[in-house]
């Protein structure tokens, strides 16, 4: 049962350390706490843990132009995050997650601004029918978190630019029909920014849980923990991934999000797996990656470790290894 609340709000713009206090506070989370961190990214393209950053980011124009490419925990897709976008995150052990009471906070919030809003399936919040608010999810030793995008006045143009959809995912859903369904919420309401928003956020928190928010200080983690994670944030294996000379690769979009599988296979055996996926379940990639290292590979043995994996999508990847010349 939630006993205590507590507010941190982000002090900088660097996409890694934000991301590496992020983990740090899921880390060291309070049995009977909830956490909720504020914070903001200048221009970057956060992908999902286990996405393939060349595909999803054209990453010379990021670069070029100054913003920044990083990865997070969560699965999911690519988002981009300016200044005109608030992004929050709500930590808690496993036993305290309730994502219905955590979007509560943000609706709580809207509303007392003035803008009323509605959920859309598990992840969205929408306003005036068109999507403001996106969310990905975590679970990991007994912590779990819950964190998502808010836009305020983000740069819809610098989304297109940078954002390189699928072509499965545009065959699906199409240019046009996205940019229609996405808004600022200032445009439903002019005065609005980021800082009214984040403002309002923390006596929503604590109206919906019934309790008062403890503000947090940087000073409260361990700041050589986050200056490690940080530092692997913005690493290169860990946001292109360790180079894999690819033998077998294979890919297909489902109803539950898109997968690559690229094998390296060294005298008859799986020596090597790189998996990227825009699936909401971060443990897809990680799973597959174990289960197939060290597998035989013909079909049945590649067959019988995907069936042995536990998330939802497993029939789905089996039924393309089978449509494979293996």
């Amino acid at each position: 049962m939630i006993r205590q609340l507590k507010l941190f709000r982000g002090e900088g713009h660097d996409p890694y350390r934000n991301l590496a206090v992020e983990q740090r506070l899921l880390e060291t989370v309070e049995e009977g706490c909830c956490v909720l961190y504020l914070w903001q990214n200048e221009d970057t393209v956060v992908i999902g843990r286990n996405q393939n950053a060349w595909k999803e980011c054209r990453t010379t124009k990021l670069q070029r132009d100054g913003g920044h490419l990083a990865r997070r925990l969560s699965g999911g897709g690519a988002v981009f995050h300016d200044l005109g976008n608030l992004n929050f995150t709500f930590l808690c052990r496993d036993e305290d997650y309730d994502l219905g009471r955590q979007l509560s906070v943000i609706a709580e919030a809207c509303r007392a601004l003035g803008v009323e809003t509605e959920r859309s399936g598990r992840n969205d919040l929408l306003a005036d029918g068109r999507k403001f608010s996106g969310s990905a999810f975590y679970h990991h030793d007994g912590r779990s978190y819950h964190h998502g995008t808010l836009l305020v006045n983000a740069n819809m143009d610098a989304m297109a630019r940078y954002l390189r959809p699928s072509p499965a995912k545009l065959a699906a859903k199409g240019v046009d029909s996205v940019r229609a369904r996405v808004v600022n919420l200032s445009e439903l309401r002019p005065d609005l920014t980021v800082e009214t928003l984040a403002g309002q956020l923390p006596s929503a928190f604590s109206r919906v849980y019934g309790l008062p928010a403890e503000a947090m200080t940087a000073g409260e983690l361990d700041g050589t923990a986050v200056d490690a994670l940080t530092e692997r944030n913005r690493s290169w294996v860990w946001l292109f991934g360790a180079p894999l000379p690819c033998q077998f690769s294979c890919q297909d979009r489902f109803p539950w999000g898109e997968i690559q599988v690229n094998l390296q296979v060294d005298r008859g055996l799986v020596t090597g797996v790189a998996v990227f996926s825009d699936a909401m379940d971060w443990s897809l990639g990680r799973q597959l990656e174990e289960a197939l290292t060290g597998s035989p590979f013909t079909l049945p043995d590649l067959r019988r470790r995907v069936a042995a994996c536990d998330f939802d999508g497993r029939e789905d990847v089996i039924a393309l290894l089978e449509r494979q010349d293996i």
